[in-house]
């Protein structure tokens, strides 16, 4: 059985534990976490094994990063650079109740936790977090980095563009495109394309400012795998 360990030890990270566990395809070693408060500590019984940095040393533990929230979704993007480790390191974790279909496709780094549908034809890049009870219809597209908070559902043909983040329970209309970096908030309706490094709200939704300093940042520095085709 490979070995694995994850990046992170907040809410994300936690819930990905949970997922591996339940799937049985890995040995979980622990979590890295460059917090020192955390070290040599357990959450949920998972121990901390030390910082992130560690993982240059675990040489065959495959890796998955959980880390960010909506004020800084571009912290996995930095830790991906940051580390500079093949493809082939990183593990893609999917819960037992997920369904992907047998079209669609998931990238390295990704996680898909319970209850997320793939319907048919759905591409997911790397480093994607795909939290419970989302659906993604046919032919949607997400690119590297996005988030999809729990509860999203993206009509057919939809396209989150690399980095993008979608708060829980947001609804995005068939055919349209979440810019690169942009972040639509909980509970939004979107029914037109959502420009490059934007903040989104509401239903229907519409700008409400630019996106933070860290999003903003990673758009202007595009430079790891570049957008699915």
């Amino acid at each position: 059985m490979n070995e694995l360990v994850i990046i992170g030890a907040g809410g994300f990270a936690r819930e990905t534990a949970q997922a591996v566990q339940d799937a049985g395809e890995f040995k979980l070693l622990g979590h890295l976490d460059d917090k020192p408060d955390l070290h040599g500590t357990e959450v949920d019984g998972v121990p901390v094994l030390g910082g992130c940095d560690l993982v240059h040393e675990l040489t065959d533990a495959r890796v998955v990063i959980c880390v960010g929230n909506p004020r800084d979704y571009a912290a996995r993007a930095r830790l991906v650079h940051r580390f500079g480790l093949p493809a082939e390191r990183y593990a893609t974790v999917i819960h037992p109740t997920a369904s992907a279909s047998r079209t669609s496709e998931v990238g390295p780094g990704s996680v898909l936790l319970a209850h997320c549908v793939l319907t048919a034809a759905v591409r997911v890049g790397a480093h994607v977090a795909v939290m419970p009870h989302v659906v993604l219809t046919h032919d949607d597209v997400v690119e590297d980095y996005a988030t999809l908070a729990s509860g999203v559902r993206l009509g057919g043909g939809a396209r989150l563009a690399q980095g993008a983040y979608v708060g829980s329970g947001a609804l995005v209309r068939e055919g349209t495109t979440v810019g690169a970096w942009s972040l639509v908030g909980m509970g939004s309706a979107v029914l037109g394309d959502v420009p490059p490094g934007e903040v989104w709200v509401g239903s229907p939704a519409r700008r409400l400012r630019a996106a933070d300093e860290p999003a903003l940042e990673q758009l202007a520095t595009r430079t790891v795998g570049g957008p699915l085709t």
